[in-house]
């Protein structure tokens, strides 16, 4: 038994972001401008892109990425159903259509073939969602949207520092991709989001959309070399990312290397000592790619280990440790029963894989021992 309860995510803070933070409240200019300018840049040249655009939320990064890709009300968006609903929300609040394809069972991605028979005539686009940091398998879906002249916009909210063939970062594979800084994120920003991309045109009209459409950036109004006159050519919309958010991101930026090596450390202790657990299975990793470890999923077999899911979950908060579900599959929530009439049994792989899926502490803050006192506990509770 722990005596301390050991978090399912922490945000690792250090006196550097706070730096930045005390720094951008002294300059007296607290919303987006210089910090979030100086975010964008250095996050672009991280990734490998031309342009980024931060935003407010992933949601608001997916939402802006499904209109400058010309999505319109009655197109068709094919997705994951296991992810969380906004991947899924945000096609619906366009007057989309979200259509689901089953994932694979050793990764937990979106199943490339399954996608390929859920597209039809009025498929405009697919939005892959790189499960626990590990990306979905681009090639394939690269290949069915070039034939079948389909957008991709990746959903890389667990993604941030994943590289797919070794060399390429997850940002540069797909034509748009979206990142989230909420705190349990390989980085924050306590609350944010960004967009990378190499068309300019988008870019420039992604920055308007942001910002209720104006001609030039609200906060250059205020400055000395602003103007005050501006106009909207569309209605927009308020997803800015401020300076006060920004700030902490720019000093987890320069740590990302840091923090995705603990990630990756704590990872690879969890695999070896969890191989010794019958009934406990980690995920697949796909040959090539690298995963940044946003989170530790595993599948519990029941018959196997010898309780299900929930108990585990509860018995682990007793030894005071903290765990997650990820995720609910979105087609089983009630307001997507209601609207689409998705049912359980629509998408079996990613039903089996939410009936035994629990997510196991992991943040850069863990030790060594946090994680074999993990390891311990499941150990004991596979032999009751």
């Amino acid at each position: 038994m722990r005596e301390s309860f050991l978090h399912f995510s922490q945000p690792t803070i250090t006196r550097t972001e706070i730096a930045e933070v005390v720094k951008t409240m002294k300059s007296g200019w607290l919303t987006t401008g210089a910090q979030s300018r100086r975010f964008e840049e250095e996050f672009a040249a991280y990734i490998g892109v031309r342009h980024a655009v931060a935003v407010s939320s992933c949601t608001a990064a997916l939402f802006l990425s499904l209109i400058a890709e010309g999505v319109q009300p009655g197109d068709e968006v094919i997705t994951t159903p296991f992810t969380f609903v906004s991947t899924a929300n945000v096609i619906h609040h366009l007057g989309a259509v979200p259509v689901f394809a089953d994932i694979d069972e050793e990764t937990w991605n979106i199943d490339p073939e399954a996608v390929a028979r859920a597209v039809t005539r009025k498929t405009r686009a697919v939005i892959p969602v790189h499960y626990s940091g590990q990306p979905c398998d681009m090639a394939a879906l690269t290949d069915l949207a070039r034939r079948r002249k389909l957008r991709i916009i990746e959903d890389a909210a667990h993604a941030f520092g994943a590289t797919y063939d070794g060399k390429r970062r997850v940002g540069s594979l797909g034509n748009l991709t979206c990142f989230s800084f909420f705190p349990t994120k390989n980085i924050t920003t306590a609350e944010g989001g960004l967009i990378t991309l190499n068309d300019g045109r988008k870019a420039r009209r992604l920055v308007k959309l942001r910002l209720h459409g104006m001609s030039k950036d609200g906060w250059k109004r205020y400055a000395k070399e602003g103007a005050w006159y501006y106009e909207v050519h569309e209605a927009g919309y308020k997803f800015n990312l401020p300076d006060l958010c920004a700030a902490v991101g720019v000093a987890q930026l320069a740590r990302i290397g840091e923090i995705n090596s603990k990630r990756r450390k704590l990872a690879e202790h969890y695999i070896k000592r969890l191989a010794e657990i019958p009934g406990i299975r980690t995920v697949t990793l796909r040959p090539g790619a690298t995963s940044s470890w946003h989170i530790f999923p595993v599948w519990v077999d029941k018959a196997v280990f010898g309780m299900d899911r929930n108990r585990l979950i509860e018995e682990l908060k007793k030894r005071n440790i903290g765990t997650s579900v990820h995720f609910i599959p979105a087609h089983l929530q009630p307001f997507y029963r209601n609207t689409y009439g998705t049912k359980k049994g629509d998408f079996p792989r990613a039903e089996k894989a939410f009936e035994g899926i629990v997510s196991l502490p992991l943040f850069p803050g863990m030790s060594i021992r946090d994680a074999d006192d993990v390891v311990a506990a499941l150990r004991d509770l596979a032999s009751k």
